[in-house]
């Protein structure tokens, strides 16, 4: 029998190692996820939820849950979607429903989708998570409600008085594009005998305009983000040290 070379060892031992990696990087990229992770304490925030197809499956139906403290205002339509939402009895949303509607076959494997709304983040500094619940198109489903360690994580928004400080400089997203300035203005104005009402209406507006014509805030700064890319790269290097281990005992058992 032939006997196999050092480098086709090394080789295989390499492109196992590269392979356990990708996969990990897949199921690791793949979660549900919040954007911004990082919000003005009691802005109206534009947030926008994005949903990837971790299956060979469509996912054909989205809920997600609004946490308590958020107050729930508005939603984006998006065509080829049915949008509803849920309250509890004092007439707040607990929870927003994206489904299929039509013809369309909803998010295809290799697709994402994202769905934007608008909420009122609480006053006092806090975090919040989103529960999320994936349908996919065989009826089963995935639910992202797990701690940051689990498997499917719940994503995250960190409520700060200072979210510059706390790692995102343009989360304001407050009653105008200065954030906190905004407050002082809409309070201001509100002492001056304004009607409270149209100042809030023309907020949730402004809001709605930056979801529609704006970006998902802070997405390549996601602290989920980057904790999977370090996690990656652990994964990386121990497999390349498992690789060279398996080298050397190999090596040692043919010089005895």
């Amino acid at each position: 029998m032939k006997k196999t070379s050092w480098t086709s060892k090394l080789t295989s031992s390499l492109t196992a190692g590269a392979a356990a990696l990708m996969l990990f990087a897949g199921f690791a990229s793949a979660h549900v996820t919040v954007n911004p992770t990082v919000a003005q304490t009691g802005a109206w925030q534009t947030y926008s939820i994005k949903i990837p197809s971790e299956k060979e499956l469509p996912t054909t139906k989205v809920t997600l849950k609004v946490p308590k403290g958020v107050a729930f205002k508005q939603y984006q339509p998006l065509a080829g979607w049915k949008i509803s939402t849920e309250k509890n009895d004092s007439n707040e949303v607990t929870s927003i429903t994206w489904e299929v509607d039509g013809d369309n076959e909803g998010i295809l494997a290799g697709q994402f989708q994202q769905f934007n709304f608008v909420a009122q983040n609480p006053d006092a500094e806090t975090e919040v998570a989103w529960d999320a619940f994936q349908y996919y198109s065989d009826g089963s489903i995935v639910e992202w409600t797990g701690g940051p360690s689990d498997s499917n994580p719940h994503s995250i928004t960190a409520i700060s008085q200072d979210p510059a400080a706390t790692g995102n400089a343009t989360a304001g997203g407050g009653h105008d594009s200065a954030g906190t300035a905004g407050n002082a203005g809409h309070d201001d104005k509100t002492a001056a005998g304004d009607d409270t009402k149209t100042n809030d209406d023309a907020t949730l507006g402004d809001a709605l305009n930056d979801t529609v014509t704006g970006e998902p805030n802070n997405t390549n700064s996601d602290p989920g983000t980057l904790k999977l890319q370090q996690a990656t790269l652990i994964v990386s290097i121990l497999a390349l040290i498992m690789s060279f281990l398996g080298i050397a005992l190999a090596t040692r058992r043919k010089r005895r």
